[in-house]
C-alpha cells in the first residue's frame, strides 16, 4: 500500500495524516484521529451513521476517500458545540427531547439537523422530513427527532 501525506481541517484543528489515498474519510477520522462521533453503518453511504459537515453540507464519511477531501473544513459531532465543554444547540434539543434510543444513527441525524437549521433556521415539518432522509433510524425515534429539530432557535 502506498501511503501519502495529507493536511486535513478537521474541528478548526489541522491535522497531518499519512494514508492510502483511496482511504475513506470515516477511517482517518475514528482509526487515526480518534473521533468516535462518526460510525460505520452500511458502508455503502445508504444509513448516515457516518455523516459528517464538509464545508458545512452533509456528507457520508464512509465512502469519501481521503484524497477527495482537500482543504475542505471537516465538522463532525464532536466539533459541533464552540467549546468543548458545552453542547451544540441541537445536540441539547436533542437530549431534551430524548430523541434517540440504541443511539446509533444519532451521529447522522444531528449532523443532517445542523446542516439543515443552517440551509433554513426555521424549517417546516415537511422540510425536516425531506431533510433526514438519509439517516436510517430503526428505534423509531423519527417523531422525537422531528420535536428537537422544531425546537431549536
Amino acid at each position: 500500500m502506498d501511503t501519502t501525506t495529507f493536511r486535513i481541517s478537521v474541528n478548526r484543528n489541522a491535522h497531518i495524516v499519512e494514508a492510502d489515498p483511496a482511504t475513506p474519510l470515516l477511517y482517518i477520522l475514528r482509526n487515526t484521529l480518534e473521533l468516535n462521533g462518526p460510525r460505520f453503518g452500511c458502508g455503502m453511504a445508504q444509513c448516515g451513521a457516518c455523516m459528517v459537515l464538509i464545508d458545512g453540507k452533509p456528507v457520508p464519511s464512509c465512502s469519501l476517500p481521503v484524497r477527495a477531501v482537500g482543504e475542505a473544513e471537516i465538522t463532525t459531532l464532536e466539533g459541533l458545540a464552540p467549546a468543548g465543554d458545552t453542547l451544540h444547540p441541537v445536540q441539547q434539543a436533542f437530549a431534551e427531547e430524548q430523541a434517540a434510543q440504541c443511539g446509533y444513527c444519532l451521529n447522522g441525524a444531528i449532523i443532517s439537523a445542523v446542516a439543515l437549521l443552517r440551509h433554513s433556521p426555521n424549517p417546516t415539518e415537511e422540510e425536516i422530513r425531506k431533510g433526514m432522509q438519509r439517516v436510517l433510524c430503526r428505534c423509531g425515534a423519527h417523531a422525537r427527532m422531528i420535536r428537537a429539530i422544531q425546537q431549536v432557535k
